[in-house]
This record gives C-alpha cells, sequence and structure tokens, in this order.
C-alpha cells in the first residue's frame, strides 16, 4: 500500500510542480500589463523590479495555487488512467478514495500553507509592493525627445526638438522655454542650430551643450504687464548644469494601510471598530435632531429624555401651529427664521454624517471580503482537487491538452462567480459570507457529483456510450414520429403512409 501511495504521489509532485511555474508565470505576465505604463522610461535598476516582481509574485501565490492544484489532479490522474495503472489499482482492490487519499493528505497541507502565506506573507509582500509602485509613480521619466513634439517632463521648462540623430544622438533645431523660479520671474527663450541635452551620471542635474543659437530674455517687474524689457544675445557655446529632482528613485517608508496590507486578526478588529463606527455615524445626527431641535418642549414626543422611540399619538396633543397663530408678526417671523436655520443645520448634518457612513460602508465591506478571501483560496485548493482528480480519472488524458482546457473553464467560472459575488459584497448588495462563499457552493456538490461517478466508474465523458444511449433513444423514438406524421397525412389525405 505504502509503495502504491508513494508512486501516485511521485507522480503528482511533477505535474504540481510544472502547472505552478505556468500559472506563477501567466499571473505575473497579468501584473506586468498592467503596470507596464508606469515601469517603462522611468530607468529603474534591475534590482528595483526583481524586488517588485518578488512582492507581486508572493502576493500572487493564494491565486495561482488553487489552478495549480486543479491542472495537477487532472494531469496526474489523467495519465495514470491513460497508460491504464489506475484500473490495475482498482483491480487490486482499491477504491479511487484509497488511491487519492495520499495526494489529499499532500493538497491539504498546500491548503494549510496557503492560509499563511496569505495571512502572514501577502500583508508584509503587500506594504513592500505598494510602497515600491508609490515610489516609482513620484519618478520622472527619462528624457525622451521625440521630432516635432515638446518635451514636458521637466518642472517649469519645455523642449522641443526637430529632428535626432539616433546614432551621435545629437539635437538639432532646438527650442526651450525656461520659467524656472530661479530665473527670478524672467521669461527665457532659447534657440539653437544643434546641441546635446542629456542627464547627469548620477542623474540629479540636466547637462545643457547648444551650439549657435539665441536667447531672448523677458524681464519682469513689478509692473511687468505693462513694463518689460526683452533681452537678446547669441552665443556660438553654451553650457548649463540644471539640478533636478525626480529622476532617482528615492525609496522611502511609506507606511501603507489598507485592508490587503492586514492579517485575519488586524481585520476583525477593523471590521468592529468600523461597525461601531457605523452605527455612530447613522444617528449621531438623529439623537441631537430629536432631543434638543424640534421637540424639546413636547413631553409628549419624547416621553424619555434617552429614548429614541416616537410616539406618535403625541402629535395629537400639539398646539404649536394655534399658537404660532396667536404671535405678532415680528415674531412668527423670528421663529420662522429660527426654524428655517435649525432645518437648514440638519439637513447639512444629514448630509454630512451620510458621506461618513457611506465611506466607512465602503471600508468596512472592503475589510469583510478580505477577511473571507483568506479563508475561502485555502478552502478552494481541497474543492479544485476534488473536482480535479476524479475528473481526471473519468477522462483518462494526459497532458497538457484537454486537462488544461477543462481546467481552464473551471477556474474562469470560479473566477467569474467570485468577482460576481466580491463586487456584490462590495456594494453591501450581499452579505459577505454569501458573496465570497457563492463560488465555493456551486463547485462543491460538482466536486461531490464527479467523484460519486469517479467512484462508480461512471461513462461520464465516454463518447461511445453517449452515441450508445442516443443510438437507442432514435430506435425509440422513430416508430412514434413515423407513426404521428402517418396520423397527420390521413387526417389531411385520407391514406396512410406507405412506408409504414
Amino acid at each position: 500500500m505504502k509503495t502504491i501511495h508513494k508512486l501516485v504521489l511521485k507522480a503528482y509532485l511533477g505535474p504540481m510542480i510544472l502547472t505552478f511555474f505556468i500559472v506563477m508565470f501567466v499571473l505575473m505576465m497579468n501584473f506586468v500589463w498592467r503596470y507596464i505604463d508606469e515601469l517603462v522610461g522611468k530607468g529603474l535598476s534591475a534590482g528595483i523590479v526583481i524586488e517588485l516582481m518578488t512582492y507581486a509574485m508572493a502576493n500572487m501565490l493564494p491565486l495561482g495555487l488553487p489552478l495549480a492544484v486543479l491542472l495537477a489532479a487532472i494531469m496526474t490522474m489523467g495519465n495514470l488512467g491513460e497508460n491504464y495503472e489506475l484500473l490495475a489499482m482498482k483491480s487490486a482492490g482499491l477504491s479511487l478514495v484509497r488511491i487519492t487519499q495520499p495526494l489529499l493528505i499532500f493538497v491539504s497541507l498546500i491548503a494549510v500553507g496557503s492560509f499563511f502565506i496569505g495571512n502572514n506573507l501577502v500583508p508584509y509582500a503587500n506594504k513592500k509592493m505598494y510602497s515600491i509602485i508609490s515610489d516609482i509613480r513620484q519618478q520622472r521619466q527619462t528624457l525622451e525627445f521625440r521630432d516635432g513634439l515638446f518635451f514636458n517632463g521637466l518642472d517649469d521648462m519645455s523642449i522641443r526638438v526637430g529632428h535626432q540623430d539616433p546614432d551621435t544622438h545629437l539635437l538639432y533645431d532646438v527650442l526651450i522655454y525656461d520659467n524656472r523660479p530661479t530665473n527670478r520671474g524672467n521669461m527665457n527663450t532659447i534657440v539653437a542650430d544643434s546641441g546635446y541635452i542629456r542627464l547627469s551620471d548620477d542623474r540629479r542635474s540636466l547637462l545643457v551643450t547648444l551650439y549657435n543659437g539665441e536667447t531672448y530674455e523677458q524681464t519682469r517687474n513689478g509692473q511687468w504687464y505693462t513694463k518689460s524689457a526683452l533681452r537678446h544675445h547669441t552665443f556660438d557655446l553654451q553650457k548649463q548644469e540644471i539640478p533636478m529632482d525626480g529622476f532617482v528613485m528615492e525609496r522611502s517608508d511609506n507606511n501603507i494601510s489598507n485592508s490587503q496590507t492586514k492579517n485575519i486578526n488586524e481585520l476583525q478588529n477593523d471590521i468592529d471598530s468600523l461597525e461601531i463606527k457605523v452605527n455612530a455615524a447613522t444617528t449621531s445626527s438623529y439623537e441631537p435632531l430629536l432631543k434638543e431641535q424640534i421637540f424639546v418642549r413636547d413631553h409628549n414626543v419624547l416621553p424619555l429624555p434617552d429614548s429614541l422611540r416616537i410616539d406618535k399619538r403625541g402629535f395629537r396633543d400639539m398646539q404649536t401651529a394655534d399658537s404660532i397663530a396667536r404671535l405678532p408678526l415680528r415674531e412668527k417671523e423670528r421663529i420662522w427664521s429660527q426654524a428655517r436655520s435649525l432645518a437648514k443645520n440638519s439637513r447639512n448634518m444629514f448630509s454630512f454624517d451620510e458621506t461618513t457612513a457611506k465611506q466607512t460602508l465602503s471600508q468596512l465591506y472592503r475589510s469583510k471580503v478580505e477577511w473571507h478571501k483568506k479563508v475561502s483560496l485555502p478552502a478552494s485548493i481541497i474543492i479544485f482537487f476534488l473536482i480535479g482528480a476524479p475528473l481526471g480519472a473519468i477522462i483518462r488524458k494526459g497532458g497538457l491538452g484537454l486537462p488544461v482546457v477543462v481546467s481552464v473553464i473551471f477556474f474562469v467560472v470560479y473566477y467569474i462567480i467570485s468577482l460576481s459575488g466580491e463586487k456584490q459584497v462590495k456594494e453591501g448588495n450581499w452579505e459577505a459570507v454569501w458573496g465570497m462563499w457563492i463560488s465555493s457552493f456551486i463547485l462543491t456538490p460538482i466536486a461531490v457529483y464527479l467523484t460519486y461517478k469517479a467512484t462508480n466508474d461512471s461513462a461520464l465523458l465516454d463518447t461511445d456510450w453517449y452515441a450508445g444511449k442516443f443510438k437507442a433513444l432514435r430506435e425509440k423514438v422513430e416508430p412514434r414520429l413515423l407513426k404521428f406524421k402517418n396520423a397527420i397525412k390521413f387526417k389531411l389525405h385520407g391514406k396512410p403512409n406507405d412506408a409504414q
């Protein structure tokens, strides 16, 4: 028995490692495609890129493991079935459950490891990844001149180049608008026949070398819009070293905190505090409104000072309208102005509290999503294995052909359902337990059904079996159809079909 279990486990490890790296490669390509515009043209070092990719890969581990387990299970059992090894094991009296027992234990350990990765490693990796992305976004793009277009990647400077030699990088027909504060508010325009513009080796200065040009300087004073002077001079050679910031990536210790950077205990604390905050935000404006602003003088409306329950029967005893009617005109205007002011303040207070409550609810929903995601993703690993193992035993096809197609179909269905449920939770339409577990609730019966069919040697995907069933059904239905056609023809023409 142990020999067979070792054989099955060894047959599973190879496809598992292979499919895991394939899945992670696909997920990493999706990450690169998502942030490609922010990574290209920044002159990032290889160390920064590798560090960013490492943290991104750690973030994707809990998502990649379920698909890898599913694909490996189908491939392994398909290979065993295709080589008649699975048939030999069953002939020896072993059931499918006994055969896959070591794999189920191994996959359960992977699920437990996935939980700890998602709970401990992923929040740390997300903090580092978001910090690096934030630093990259603050970095300027490298100098890249296009013929005839202005480069506006510099503060208070615009540079247009007519043509750039691709070999020597010599720039022709250079136009520079320089409005830097170091010019004391003066507007400088530089025109040159050619020149070089590049960053220094430490990327902290802009080195400008121009040949055969002219400089136009418009000086400004306190009344520059009415009084200004234009200075002009020519030059054969002009060199400048302009200090520049932002071309060197400055690493910061950004303490980015959101629902994706917290473990399950921190998320639970956030959920508890956010629920209290939501309740406070939704009731903070109603209590003073009821107790102090409107019904403070009518004790029939609020019998108890600490109660928000309104006894509507008390409105029948109110004599406010009659009392106001007997007041002088000036007093009526004062009461009207005061009531309007109170109503306006109440409306503003309601609006503020509504905004606060919506923001807090959004944070609450996101925290609940991440809490359930840390548990549902590891659980999906076991569900996918219970789908893949019996399905591989049924289709009896190994390799990367049919198993890949089937795995992708199941994973896409799971992913679409999960995203839909997550969206409904974030919008507050569904409870988190339903939205984040609906995909598991749907796939679990499928896993049970496939396990039952595979255990009983079902011909679920046997084309010959379906062909036989279809032939039997056709032989049963055709006489009835012929009889029905003859009845119709006899009714229309008064004679039966000769083919009867």
